[in-house]
This record gives C-alpha cells, structure tokens and sequence, in this order.
C-alpha cells in the first residue's frame, strides 16, 4: 500500500503549517516555498484541507492560514482523509464493484484490517511531526557482532 502523492503533500504541508503555531498565520505561497511544493498544489490541498476543518483562513490585512485545532488533535488518519477520504484499502468495503463478491470469504474481515490501519496512523499526531524524530543510536561494536 503507498499513499498518493497528494496524500502525502498533504502531511507535509501540515507538517510545515504545524511548525507556524504561536508564530501567526501563514500563506499557501509561503507553505509552498517552505515544502518545495508547487503553489498551485499547495493551493489544492489548502482548500481540501481548510474544508475538513484541519486548517482554518483567516481575511484580511492580517490573514493567512492557521491550523484548524490544536496539532496534538490533529492525526495523520485525518491528513489522509481529507485528501483520500476514507481510509479503505479494497473497493468492496465503500461498495464498489467487484468481480468475487459472491463466495468471497475476506469481505467481513476487511473492516478489521482497515480499522486496524486507520487506528495506526490515528495513533500519530501533527504534533509528532512538527518536530525532528529523536536520532536513532548506532549499534555498538558488541551489538553489530551479536
């Protein structure tokens, strides 16, 4: 399973978003010019994202965008969502056509495995990646030789 490309711009446009809070607002140029996204995409996934209520913009003189709630609140489940929407990893589960619905045996277990996929990247904040992960600790000469 890969996300889209969009999907993906989306984390990262909110990632950059989340790294504004306290700081004001911001634009969707200035988004842009911080990913190395293109504006007009930055653009797209603005209003798809401002629409779900993960960002909100704000007029005027002082204007720009801000994060729609606080980005501890804000999950990658949601990001996806609101670019994707539903999380479903087969069409048979959002009803769509498919070729083996009669007989098959996985349609009641699919619900199961896509709860379990959303809850894993609903279980991931903005707020966690808004920051840089902590460094991964390089093996020791003992642990490399184990």
């Amino acid at each position: 399973m890969r996300l889209s490309n969009l999907a993906d711009y989306a984390v990262i446009t909110m990632s950059q978003a989340a790294r504004h809070c306290g700081d004001g607002r911001v634009s969707a140029a200035e988004l842009a010019a911080e990913t190395g996204l293109p504006v007009p995409t930055v653009q797209r996934l603005v209003s798809k994202l401002t629409a779900a209520g993960l960002l909100r913009s704000v007029r005027g003189a002082r204007g720009g965008l801000q994060l729609g709630r606080p980005a501890a609140a804000i999950t990658v489940a949601d990001i996806v969502e609101a670019v994707e929407g539903p999380i479903a990893l087969t069409a048979c589960i959002d009803h769509g056509d498919c070729d083996f619905e009669v007989g098959c045996t996985m349609k009641p277990h699919w619900p199961i495995i896509n709860d379990a996929l959303r809850g894993a990247l609903a279980n991931i904040s903005l707020a966690q990646l808004r920051d840089p992960p902590p460094p991964v600790p390089k093996p020791t000469i003992r642990e490399k030789a184990a």
